[in-house]
């Protein structure tokens, strides 16, 4: 027998010259039918082979090994090998597969005559590794040497590829939860679940800062429900969570006990030992931490896995800010719903209410000197608030979405014309000339509706008008809305108190549609109030109509 030999496939084989073949499979365990070397030629024994250890390699099951185990042994035949062991390192025993001599591992005096280095996967990757044993010949050996580290080189960039896959699936499915506005913390918990997933942990968990920069809330991975429970209270963001905060950097920790900044686990908490934590920031503001603990297998946290959880941890950082954000655009849309409601009411509803206050004050003074004017006093009364309520009815209708929901701009005008009709007595009509199907952006329909509902309530309340008409002209460019009656008039350019605010409120929405308010009136002869605006993104196909 000659010394050991490091073959360039990184192989270190004795040849003991024994010459024996493959020994037989165990009773009740036999492989898989294989054709022998006569009926394959000796190219596609190897290029199963490979298949065969690729696959095996990539996943040891059973039935893969028993496919490897027979590929094998019909290698061996072809090749004049009396033994041939692969095992998979840092793997369970089970993890081993042998054929001929070597079916079962060798003892401690035999592997020494039979030893071999580990296979490496591209060079580097241990994990994915194989130790190969070989009874046979020095040539031989190295060949199958060869063989097997690209096998294993190949289900390593089989592992690797798919890794990659994982890892863009789980961020398309954080990034879709953040672009369609989903719940945060259910956004945040699939960034969670993924990352324990992705990097192999047991446990995961997301610690979001509050305005007192405390933790909460706290998302957790790989704990149950009642595990949560027992554990009581969310951490507090002291010990190494406070680390993570307080310096707005990265950690691994190999032995959380031993670092000076460890507190220790409440009761009832699993035990953990390792530690990769990153910040959750968004420019230069930490929002909270995102770390998991102890990978499955037992190794130490790497860089890779560092970056993984970094590139979550930004992810994170986005749906947060984006969450943010969206409160605030809450906010703001319910800060500018209520000035619209109190431009809506506007002072008009307060002041008619004042007004009535003020002519009921009169007749009770008037009356044991007047009871006639006093009479006449409270029948105005009378009439003014009944008119109040009509203009609080009509602003409560055009709170209710049906018109701009269920229908267009001319089937609204239509229904705010019969409802001022049923109020008021009042004659009115709708024309419509040009294009009467109309699609108009929902806000530009509002405004408009708006708009008209400001004008018609100044016609019931102030103009003792006998009749009033809505004409709607349009083409592809502009649209002209414009509310006319026959009643008493006004002077448009004098000067009106407090109470009539109503105008002002119509030229604001005129602004707000890029249009311009046109109000043409006289006393004694009516008046018309006229918005004309630009058509923004309408469409439409033209008839006539008017109710």
């Amino acid at each position: 027998m000659g010394a050991p030999v490091v073959t360039e496939a990184s192989a270190r084989v004795l040849d003991d010259g024994t010459g024996r073949r493959p020994a037989a499979s165990r009773a009740g365990r036999a492989s898989p039918p294989v054709p022998s070397r006569r009926q394959r030629p000796p190219e596609l024994v190897v290029v199963d082979l490979v298949d065969a250890a690729a696959t095996w390699l990539r996943a040891p099951g059973p039935v893969e090994r028993r496919r490897l185990a027979a590929e094998l042994s019909a290698y061996a035949e072809a090749h004049g090998i009396a033994g041939i062991r692969l095992s998979k390192r840092r793997e369970a025993p089970e993890a081993e597969v042998g054929t001929g001599t070597l079916r079962r591992p060798p003892s401690e005096a035999r592997r020494a005559l039979l030893h071999a280095d580990a296979l490496a996967a591209g060079g580097e990757d241990a994990d994915l590794g194989a130790e190969l044993l070989v009874d046979g010949t020095l040539e031989a050996a190295a060949v199958l040497a060869r063989i097997l580290e690209t096998a294993t080189s190949s289900a390593a960039a089989r592992q690797a590829a798919g890794a990659v896959a994982q890892q863009l699936a789980a961020l398309d499915e954080a990034t879709r939860g953040i672009a369609s506005v989903l719940s945060v913390d259910r956004v945040l918990q699939v960034i969670v679940d993924n990352v324990r997933r992705l990097v192999h942990a047991r446990y995961a968990a997301l610690g979001v800062l509050d305005e007192q920069r405390q933790i909460d809330p706290f998302i957790t991975s790989g704990l149950s429900r009642i595990q949560r429970e027992r554990i009581g209270p969310v951490p507090h963001g002291r010990g190494l969570l406070g680390l993570i905060i307080e310096e707005g950097r990265p950690i691994r920790i190999p032995d959380i006990a031993a670092h000076p900044r460890s507190v220790g686990f409440p009761a009832n908490h699993p035990e953990m030992r390792s530690l990769l934590g990153v910040p959750v920031s968004v420019r230069g503001r930490v929002l909270g931490n995102l770390y998991v603990t102890d990978r499955e297998d037992g190794v130490p946290f790497s860089d890779a896995d560092q970056r993984l959880v970094e590139l979550f941890a930004a992810h994170a950082a986005i749906a947060m800010e984006n969450a943010r954000l969206h409160e605030q655009e809450q906010r703001l849309a319910i800060l500018e719903e209520r000035q619209r409601i109190g431009r809506d009411l506007h002072d008009g509803v307060i002041q008619s209410i004042y007004a009535v206050g003020l002519m009921l004050d009169d007749a009770l003074e008037l009356a044991p000197d007047d009871p006639a004017e006093a009479s006449a006093r409270i029948e105005r009364a009378i009439e003014s608030i009944n008119l109040t309520i009509r203009d609080i009815r009509n602003f409560i209708f055009g709170l209710r979405p049906e018109p701009l929901d269920q229908a267009g701009l001319v089937e609204a005008l239509a229904a705010m014309a019969e409802e001022f009709r049923v109020n008021t007595m009042v004659d009115i009509a709708l024309e419509v000339n040009g294009p009467a199907d109309f699609e108009l952006p929902p806000e530009d329909t509002g405004q408009l509706l708006q708009l008209a509902r400001e004008a018609l309530s100044n016609v019931a309340r102030h103009a003792h008008a006998g009749h009033a008409e809505i004409d709607l002209v349009a083409d592809d460019r502009a649209l002209q809305l414009a509310i006319v009656d026959d009643g008493v008039g006004f002077d448009p350019a004098a000067r009106r108190g407090p109470g009539h605010m109503g105008l002002g409120n119509m030229k604001t929405r005129a602004a707000e549609l890029g249009g311009e308010l046109l109000v043409e009136s006289g006393v004694g002869r009516g008046t018309r109030v006229a918005v004309r605006v630009p058509v923004r993104g309408a469409t439409s196909s033209s008839s006539g109509e008017s109710a």
